[in-house]
């Protein structure tokens, strides 16, 4: 097997990534398997591995047009969060994996508060931290929390897994000409308005020099191939 280049990474999924498109459902178990035997894979070979996923297939939160007000609607969308880190955390301990749930907003049944030094610990022990509920505040995204927790934890890159191959000048869902970025410095992303995540994320990464890699994570060996810094998706650097 080939030599890890990335060592310790943070993985941002999307809530919708869990019900597979599917609206009729909130969480599709098929992907929830799939997705752990590709996450087992890369912590076998010695990855370290948080994880940060949104909770977009349950509750919206800010976007959701129901009369909540903004921040309640926010506090809404951090719970769905936990809610989808259960769920991972259920399906990479059927596949044998160590695990930690940590939540930004205190719920001690089911997660432990996050402290960054004992979510680093948990890392070096070769346990799979979860990282749930955001930043634990209103008014920041998922792509927010999970840019945050990345330069905490010391991670050398964050991974944006996706069901696009990568960073495009448009959406290549919706417009036949867009052409795929094999790499895009901060400025351009943010310039551009690509969307590929918020301003607050990519200014906290372009601070403090993170990488992002934005690709793919329904093909299977994709996940793997990134740690081993293969050319695959779109490198946001400087």
């Amino acid at each position: 097997m080939s030599e890890l280049k990335y060592k310790r990474i943070l993985l941002k999924l999307s809530g919708e990534a869990l019900n597979g498109g599917d609206k009729s459902q909130i969480i599709n178990s098929d992907i929830l398997s799939q997705y752990a035997q590709e996450i087992k894979y890369i912590v076998e070979a010695g990855c370290q591995v948080a994880i940060v996923i949104g909770g977009g297939n349950i509750f919206r939160g800010a976007s959701q047009n129901s009369g909540i007000d903004r921040e309640q609607g926010d506090y809404m969308g951090m719970i769905a969060t936990v809610i989808n880190g259960m769920a991972i955390q259920s399906a990479l301990e059927k596949a044998g994996l160590n695990t930690r749930l940590m939540s930004a907003i205190k719920m001690e049944q089911v997660a432990e508060p996050f402290i960054r030094r004992r979510a680093i610990r948990h890392l070096e022990k070769g346990r799979i931290v979860i990282l749930g509920a955001g930043t634990g505040n209103p008014y920041f995204s998922t792509d927010s929390g999970g840019a945050l927790r990345a330069n905490e934890l010391g991670v050398n890159v964050l991974l944006k897994g996706t069901s696009v191959d990568g960073v495009y000048t448009a959406d290549p869902r919706k417009d036949a000409t867009a052409t795929k970025y094999d790499k895009i410095s901060y400025e351009e992303a943010i310039n551009k308005n690509l969307k590929v995540m918020d301003l607050t994320a990519f200014a906290l990464c372009k601070e403090n020099k993170m990488p992002i890699i934005v690709f793919d994570m329904n093909v299977a060996g994709n996940l793997m191939k990134v740690v081993q810094g293969e050319d695959v998706g779109t490198l946001v650097g400087e």
